[in-house]
């Protein structure tokens, strides 16, 4: 069995840059997922570029952060100072129903895949932000542009609700909403990957406890896992502050914890990207 353990928001900040460096030459870590627009993104990259083992992909940011393009390119999209709407429902459920928005996405989100390959790293993988870019709008122009840029994998968040209701009952209402919105966009678009050559895991960990991926669950992934592949996805940082859905310094302890690390080698997992398991 092989595992990607990824990093998401690369890019948005020095704590979490530093963070993600840390859990990579010290923890097990394997990639990282780069937000283009980032405040501390040149930072990001400079630092992938001395660690060449470590995989970085596009984490498409359409929400809670900022655009490629100017305002005045896409004024619908985005406030005077280049912000996406900060809620994720509001803005998916404006995505949804205006063709407007929709045309002024694809430009966006062409801009966001033109920055990274104008980086020089190879594309590892393609994410979104609050998961995005499986939004039905957004869905089919992410594919198509994940695919001319030569990225390797794409993630569909296929979590665990059981697993993760047995670590804990918070927020259980929005895990059971949550689980069952995914699944049902994840099934429509894993028939549509099947005719594509990106690798999807068949499992993904981190939607259901995103900012909460503690010790104790991780290790009880990893020894209930049975699947081929899967994907574990955090938001680590080194600051002392944390928001409900990540970054949290929690995760990063669990990126370096010796138990975590214990599991993987008595379960003999091999630590892998998407560009090792497209080349396998």
């Amino acid at each position: 069995m092989q595992i990607i353990l990824n990093a998401d928001d690369f890019g948005r900040s020095t704590p979490i840059n530093l963070a993600i460096m840390k859990a990579h030459r010290e923890g097990v870590l394997t990639s990282a997922s780069l937000m283009v627009t980032g405040e501390a993104v040149e930072e990001a990259i400079a630092l992938a570029r001395e660690s060449p083992s470590l995989a970085v992909g596009l984490h498409l940011t359409v929400t809670e952060g900022r655009a490629v393009l100017p305002p005045n390119q896409i004024p619908h999209l985005v406030d005077a100072h280049g912000r996406f709407p900060r809620s994720a429902s509001w803005a998916g459920l404006r995505y949804a129903l205006s063709r407007t928005l929709q045309r002024e996405l694809i430009g966006e989100i062409t801009a966001q895949f033109e920055r990274f390959a104008a980086i020089g790293l190879p594309l590892s993988h393609v994410d979104g932000h609050h998961h995005m870019h499986i939004h039905p709008s957004l869905f089919t122009t992410v594919l198509h542009l994940a695919e001319q840029f030569g990225a390797c994998g794409f993630r569909l968040p296929r979590d665990d609700l059981w697993l993760s209701v047995r670590h804990s009952r918070r927020q259980l209402g929005m895990k059971i909403a949550w689980a069952l919105i995914f699944a049902i966009l994840c099934h429509q678009h894993l028939r549509t990957l099947r005719r594509h050559r990106l690798v999807v895991t068949h499992r993904t960990y981190g939607l259901l406890q995103s900012g909460q991926m503690e010790e104790s669950y991780v290790v009880r992934v990893l020894r209930k896992l049975s699947v081929p592949t899967a994907e574990l996805y955090f938001h680590p940082t080194v600051g002392p502050d944390s928001e409900p859905l990540g970054p949290n310094p929690g995760d990063l302890a669990t990126l370096l914890s010796p138990a975590v690390r214990q599991v993987i080698e008595e379960r003999s997992l091999r630590l892998a990207t998407y560009p090792a398991l497209q080349e396998a």
